[in-house]
């Protein structure tokens, strides 16, 4: 391990981080020719840097599409079907009403109980699904001074495959919190005009209709956005997620001599993030024998930087939910927090109530401790043909080389605290 003082002064390039960016800046959705060269680049990359054949490995993964497409439609298409039959109800039996609410709870229920493990082949997918291949690409380096069962794991991550939609990512998560919210409202007003109606509450009827029809138009506009939401291959995915990968490569370049003591490092190109986050579910159910809890950290990194948009700064997902809200990744969030005050970088940790699915879900599924490294305002300029290399900041895609590159450092120096007395 080279000095303290040779890792400060250790230079990164700027032009380099950005070359990466217009190197991978072509359509490459999952299942495509794209895809396929850029795995091929992802290799040649990692061997330019300086790994070594045996030490890059690919991984190939067969996986259905319906989840990430089908599906989203389904839902959209049930919804906009049960909101027509709660309006019809509502004007002849109430209960009925409620019954349909009850079944249609349960059915999301189901579904979303199917959505934890989409990677497993099922009814749904083998026949109503188009399945398509893919591979990760990823090398890893192993602790230098921990033995082998002992030593942690920290994974450095980004995903190489690219799709474009039929609405922009803003517009798509405005739709999912319309869906969200107004759907609780609307239940609010169904339960009180049930109320009204039997004369338990007394509440204004013109306002009560007023409220359910506003909120109705709104919940079917949702829906018919998700109904029309198709995938295509026409996105550079310059920031998504070209941006994510330069990062990885850098930090793969930085400490490719400079193994950690006490973790093993892995540096991944996960595919089909873009459909259902399929690769980096299949990375970790490969290796659930290998991964052991409190000796697990992921740093994500996607969507990073939005060279014209105000906000154009490293932000990092911090909590999610809506009531309660849950803190993502605890301790990761304050190494991130120290790490940008020591180097004099402004990082802004953020809440979302719905809307992001990032190669960090699977990580969370088992409990390990995994952060996702964005942008928020690259939202509006991805999943479309626009998502090219001059929106993306090189300058912030440094910083966020260098938060990562020095919350490695420090859980490395701090392995004892965090692993084997945690």
């Amino acid at each position: 391990m080279k000095s303290d003082n040779s890792i400060k002064s250790q230079s990164f390039s700027k032009e380099r981080i950005f070359d990466y960016v217009q190197k991978f800046s072509f359509p490459r959705l999952c299942g495509t020719d794209g895809e396929k060269k850029a795995v091929d680049l992802t290799v040649k990359t990692f061997k330019e840097i300086g790994f070594d054949v045996d030490q890059i490995e690919r991984e190939p993964f067969e996986f259905s599409d319906f989840y990430s497409t089908t599906l989203i439609k389904l839902i959209g298409i049930i919804s906009l079907n049960a909101l027509l039959i709660f309006v019809l109800a509502l004007y002849i039996y109430p209960f009925f009403t409620f019954f349909i609410i009850g079944l249609m709870s349960l059915i999301i229920f189901v579904i979303v109980k199917g959505l934890k493990h989409p990677e497993e082949k099922g009814f749904w997918t083998e026949y109503f699904g188009n399945t398509l291949q893919a591979t990760n690409v990823f090398v890893k380096i192993p602790a230098k001074s921990m033995p082998r069962g002992k030593a942690g794991n920290i994974i450095i991550s980004a995903h190489l495959d690219s799709k474009s939609q039929s609405f922009k990512t803003a517009w798509r998560i405005l739709s999912y919190k319309i869906w969200l919210f107004c759907g609780i409202i609307l239940g609010v007003f169904y339960i009180v005009s049930l109320l009204n109606t039997y004369r338990i509450v007394e509440f204004n009827f013109i306002i009560l209709q007023i409220g359910i029809w506003t909120l109705t138009v709104l919940i079917s506009f949702s829906n018919l956005i998700l109904i029309l939401l198709n995938t295509h291959n026409k996105s550079p995915g310059a920031l998504d997620n070209a941006s994510g990968m330069s990062i990885v490569f850098e930090l793969s370049r930085f400490f490719n001599d400079r193994p950690l003591n006490n973790f093993n490092l892995w540096f991944c190109q996960f595919s089909g993030e873009e459909l259902g986050t399929m690769g980096s579910r299949i990375f970790v159910n490969n290796r659930e024998d290998q991964f052991v809890k409190g000796k697990i950290f992921q740093l994500n990194f996607d969507m990073v930087s939005a060279r014209y948009k105000r906000k154009n700064r490293v932000e990092y997902l911090k909590s999610y939910g809506f009531i309660p809200r849950k803190k993502v990744a605890p301790i990761l969030s304050k190494y991130l927090d120290k790490a940008a005050s020591e180097e004099n970088i402004n990082l802004y940790g953020f809440h979302l109530t719905t809307g992001f699915h990032l190669d960090s879900v699977p990580f969370h599924l088992r409990g390990y401790s995994a952060v996702d490294i964005t942008t928020r305002a690259a939202a509006f300029y991805t999943h479309n043909k626009n998502d090219t290399p001059d929106k993306v900041d090189p300058q912030v895609l440094v910083e966020a080389y260098i938060v990562g590159r020095k919350v490695i450092l420090m859980l490395d120096k701090d392995y004892k605290v965090l692993c084997e007395n945690h």
